[in-house]
Formats: structure tokens, sequence, C-alpha cells
């Protein structure tokens, strides 16, 4: 596994305080970080909420773009977002998006580490394509996907050990979900993210990945896979049951919305190898309302 550089509580390397050629800009990521994650539930923050939270979603699109399509030394941008993180938290960020999430950063007290574990993602994407067993596909998600479901407990004052916890499976399965949608695009990227333990265990090859159509095997290991990433969501009840107000509104519509993506995935007949299942909005809205339900 690629080295996560997270240890220490400040960066390793002094960057320029301009940006390295090719570091995506407010205005590429900003789109896609808002078409991704605004849930139904998010109409009813207050301003400041939503801001918080854009811009938090807005930075992890950020280091994904820089990590995985940004033209240029994608290490030497990494390096310097980094740097424009410590900038953000104690000082002047370069960045246009660090500088909007500077003040809403340093006021709910957002932990460095959450944003450092997220870069360190992007760097291991850098030499790792493939995951052999689940605990390492899990220890991925930890740095890719957990730390956002931390920040967001920040944003609404909620963040205590027992809730990030929960947060932190309810995060992983999102991030399943997003894997298992985008199993055939992944792979035409070059990445499989289904643990070769897996692979190995349902008989499927790396080439069945490449196939117009899954087939039989495949949708067996998909559908223990997508069981899995449900039973992740499952301790999303127990979060939302802890929250109130708007908080408890956003979270179950972050649940609502995985267990949705993985109804797409299961009525789709697992056919995620030319296109991503995604659900709708109603679907969404639906599974929403289910865990306010149960988590009454």
């Amino acid at each position: 596994m690629a080295a996560t550089r997270i240890a220490g509580a400040t960066s390793t390397t002094t960057s320029a305080a301009t940006s390295p050629s090719g570091v995506p800009t407010r205005a590429d990521v900003m789109p896609k970080a808002q078409a991704e994650n605004f849930t139904v539930a998010s109409l009813l923050l207050t301003r400041a909420q939503r801001r918080a939270l854009l811009g938090i979603y807005g930075f992890a699109r950020l280091v994904d773009d820089a990590g995985d399509e940004a033209s240029g030394d994608r290490e030497a941008m990494l390096e310097w977002i980094e740097d424009d993180v410590g900038r953000m938290l104690s000082g002047e960020p370069i960045h246009p998006l660090l500088r909007r999430l500077a003040p809403a950063a340093r006021e709910l007290g957002f932990p460095r580490r959450a944003f450092l574990r997220l870069i360190a993602a992007n760097r291991q994407d850098q030499e790792v394509s493939r995951y052999t067993t689940y605990e390492e596909l899990a220890a991925y998600c930890d740095l890719s996907a957990n730390p956002v479901g931390e920040l967001v407990l920040y944003v609404f004052h909620a963040a205590t050990p027992e809730r990030i916890r929960l947060s932190d499976a309810v995060c992983t399965g999102l991030q399943l979900a997003e894997h298992w949608q985008d199993v055939g695009e992944d792979y035409g990227r070059g990445r499989i993210y289904i643990p070769a333990e897996d692979l190995e265990r349902f008989g499927v090859d790396e080439a069945d990945l490449a196939a117009a159509t899954p087939s039989q095997l495949l949708k067996e290991l998909l559908a223990f896979e997508v069981e899995r990433g449900r039973r992740l969501l499952d301790a999303g009840v127990e979060l939302v049951r802890s929250l109130s107000g708007r908080a408890k509104l956003a979270v179950a519509g972050y649940v609502g919305g995985g267990r949705a993506a993985f109804d797409a995935i299961e009525a789709s007949g697992y056919d995620v190898l030319v296109r991503a299942p995604k659900a709708t909005g109603a679907a969404r809205a639906a599974a929403t309302a289910r865990v306010l339900i149960e988590a009454r």
C-alpha cells in the first residue's frame, strides 16, 4: 500500500505559494461536487450549513480531480493542496475554494487530519489499482470517504466519537455503492475495486469486467458486495436516531441515497459494465423517508 503521509500534524513540504500548473479551479470542481452530493434534505439547511457542506464536497472533488484527471505533476498538485490546507486553517489559503471554506473551517474547528486523509487517498490512487482483500479496500475507504462524514458532523456540531464511528460505516457503504455502480468505468481506467479474494471466491476473472454484459458469476459476486454495503448503511439508522433537526434530515438523506443506489444496482440486474445504474430523485426521497421512519 502507498504511504499515507498523514502521521504528522504539519506538511512535510514547503511548496511555493503559487499553485503548480494544472490544479483544478473552483469553477472546474464545484458543479460536479454539487451535482453528486446535494440531497433533497439539503434544501432544508441554513445558508451557512449549505455553504460549509458544499465547501467540503468541493474540496473532496478538487483532490479527486487533481489525483485522477489533472494533467501535469499530480504529486506536486497534491503537495501544494496539502500546504494550502495548512494555510486555510491557520493562515491565508491561495486556492479560491479553500479561501471560501476557511471561515467555516476555523469557526467549526475542522480537524486537519480529515483533509490530509482525503489527500492521502489520492496519493494511494497513484500507486494502487487493485485490492487483495476487503480489509485493504475498507482501509482505502477510511481515507477516501470517511473523512467527509466526519467533517459533515462538525458542520452540525455533532461530532462525537460514537457518531464518527457510525458515520465511518455509512461513508464506507456510500463509497462501496459508488464503486459497484462504476465497475465497468473503473476497469476502463485500469482500476478494480472488487477485492481479489472475492473475485476468486466467486470464480470471476478480470476479463469478465471487460464484457458488455455481466456474467451470472459476476452478478452473484455483485449481489454479495451490494449486501455487504447495505449492512454498513444500516449503521446510519442509529446515527440518524442520535441526531435532531436539520442534521437528522441531512444524514437521513445520505443514508437513503446510498440505499437507493444499491437498489438501482440490483434493479438493473447488476448491469454495471457499460453504464452506471443511478437512483432517481423520487427513489432517493422515498428511501430517505424510510430511514427517518426506522430511526423514530
